[in-house]
């Protein structure tokens, strides 16, 4: 046997010349794969200028140095690219998703609280957008997905607000769902908790101004919710 069984990593042989190249070749796979965190996990084209150390998941369909390496662990170092092949059960911290992936048979797939034998699945999520406030009210453009178990809402003054003396957030028909007479300054916070509450179709968050029109300002929203996966078999 020349590589370990998992990591594949070079073994040093008996009275081998120049070992200090399998132990920098293991070193350098223990800090490609080790506590393992990623810039992107969908690009397809190499960047142009990356920085010694810089790792992708490369998207499907890549293309030029990445071309044929899909799914794989990106490295780049000593100034070319080194790939790695993930097995079952490798984790990933996606960096500008700030998300978990896991590897399971031959995809990376969003990390979940617990499956079954049968891959019945529950998922807890919080995703989040930032919205820049104009008029009576703005709707998300993300949306609270059908099937959803919501836990709230919660929100961040990012700009502060002008124009409206306050403000609600919920959805249509129920605006102060998440939150009502909300404040306007810089900073200010709300954690708009809700007793568990399931949604069946998908539904954007509405920030609703009192008092008058917004004018301007920026909410960061975040929604908290769970997915219950049924059975793939």
């Amino acid at each position: 046997m020349s590589n370990s069984t998992h990591l594949q990593l070079p073994f040093l042989a008996a009275a081998q010349a120049q070992k200090h190249v399998s132990v920098n070749e293991a070193l350098n796979a223990l800090d490609a794969i080790v506590q393992l965190a990623v810039i992107d996990q969908t690009q397809i084209l190499p960047p142009v200028t990356p920085a010694e150390g810089d790792r992708y998941i490369v998207g499907p369909g890549a293309t030029g140095d990445w071309a044929g390496k899909d799914g794989q662990v990106a490295s780049f170092i000593d100034g070319i690219w080194q790939f790695y092949q993930p097995k079952t059960g490798w984790i990933v911290w996606v960096e500008n998703e700030a998300t978990q992936y896991v590897f399971k048979d031959t995809n990376w797939q969003q990390d979940i609280a617990a499956t079954s034998a049968s891959d019945a699945s529950i998922e807890f999520h919080v995703i989040e957008e930032e919205l820049i406030l104009s008029g009576a009210s703005v709707d998300s453009v993300i949306v609270i997905p059908d099937r959803a178990i919501v836990f709230g809402v919660s929100t961040r003054i990012t700009e502060a607000i002008t124009g409206a003396a306050s403000y609600e957030c919920g959805i249509s028909g129920e605006v102060a769902k998440f939150g009502g007479s909300l404040g306007v300054l810089l900073n200010a916070t709300n954690s708009g908790v809700i007793g568990p509450t399931a949604f069946y179709t998908d539904t954007p968050v509405r920030l609703t101004a009192n008092g008058s029109n917004f004018i301007s300002g920026k909410v960061r929203i975040a929604m908290h919710y769970v997915l219950c996966g049924a059975p793939q078999q």
